[in-house]
């Protein structure tokens, strides 16, 4: 970007920064570029997303308050539209649209959200209020009847699902995303489809979806998260969530037999399973495309040897630790 004083390329700067938000402090990368002649500092919108996005996830996690993707999805498993919702929670009309769209509730209202995810507490929240009549109500009762009857059938689904990416809420090691295994088992569609990559590859081509949309988005595409081990940044957990995938014919695993007497595990897509491209946003899908431009041509080899420069895995790899998304501003290698 040029100074808009000098005309000169000015140099992008990241530095820990204190920002203060609804009374509490936060401690930031914050993202600016600096003219070196007037000593003068200028963003652009997606910087300033970027530092305010720090701020709010920040706050979200710290307060536990649901994160918009999670608003939107308790709502749409009742079949509510978002006026209705706001309805039953006793919000402004408008409220929970806006919710959705990145406004952060108040305490008070994150914890009625929230509440409203277990659909016995819902069902006592649909005969409370006052604003339904008896045929809507009925209706939104039956629903969770039946979300709670098909609950109790796939528990043992739903637990093994948190087996295999972890049960924990949004945070700075998930990408400020809730796990997503539907995703994440398309992005590993994706790059079968793309590449036909071996398991190592594979592993670093996820890693740098995920942090790289975090370094644009502060958020990741998948909520999963990593570790750093001597081959470099992989899921955890990722030999059993690659063993469920195949199990489920989502994609092949093929073993290949090297003349070094070693072997490799190949991911090889499927034609009966195309890539879902609608549960990605439009950035998302973009992200994936750039993984899968630079890096196709890469061999296994060279593309640890790139993750092993960036400091993601340099500051956990000694550790073998979980490694934070903020690691993301510092990616080098793409």
């Amino acid at each position: 970007m040029k100074s808009p004083i000098t005309g000169k390329e000015m140099k992008l700067i990241k530095e820990r920064r204190s920002m203060h938000f609804r009374k509490e402090e936060f401690e930031v990368v914050f993202h600016y570029y600096k003219c070196e002649d007037s000593g003068e500092q200028f963003t652009t919108t997606s910087m300033d997303e970027v530092n305010m996005n720090q701020v709010y996830n920040q706050y979200r996690d710290r307060f536990n308050i649901p994160f918009p993707d999670e608003i939107t999805r308790i709502r749409e498993k009742y079949g509510l539209p978002a006026n209705k919702m706001s309805e039953v929670l006793g919000f402004g009309v408008n409220t929970y649209r806006q919710y959705e769209a990145g406004e952060i509730p108040s305490i008070a209202n994150a914890k009625l959200i929230q509440m409203a995810e277990d659909p016995k507490i819902f069902m006592g929240m649909i005969e409370l209020c006052g604003k339904l009549d008896e045929k809507t109500k009925d209706r939104y009762v039956r629903k969770a009847r039946l979300l709670m009857e098909e609950r109790k059938r796939n528990i043992f689904n739903l637990n093994f699902k948190k087996y295999l990416l972890g049960d924990h809420l949004a945070d700075i090691y998930s990408g400020y995303r809730n796990p997503n295994l539907e995703k994440f088992t398309e992005m590993v569609v994706y790059f079968s489809e793309k590449m036909a990559p071996f398991k190592t590859k594979m592993n670093k081509l996820l890693f740098y979806a995920d942090f790289l949309m975090f370094k644009q988005s502060c958020f990741s595409i998948s909520g999963v998260r990593y570790k750093a081990i001597d081959m470099g940044p992989v899921p955890i957990n990722f030999q059993s969530i690659f063993e469920y995938l195949a199990n489920k014919n989502e994609i092949d695993i093929l073993t290949t037999e090297f003349q070094n007497g070693y072997t490799g595990e190949q991911f090889k897509a499927r034609k009966d399973r195309p890539f879902e491209a609608d549960l990605f946003l439009e950035n998302e899908i973009e992200i994936l495309e750039k993984v899968a431009t630079v890096f196709k041509s890469m061999s296994t080899n060279d593309i640890i040897k790139f993750s092993h420069l960036e400091e993601a895995w340099k500051k956990n790899e000694k550790d073998k630790s979980v490694i934070s998304y903020e690691h993301a501003f510092e990616l080098n290698q793409i």
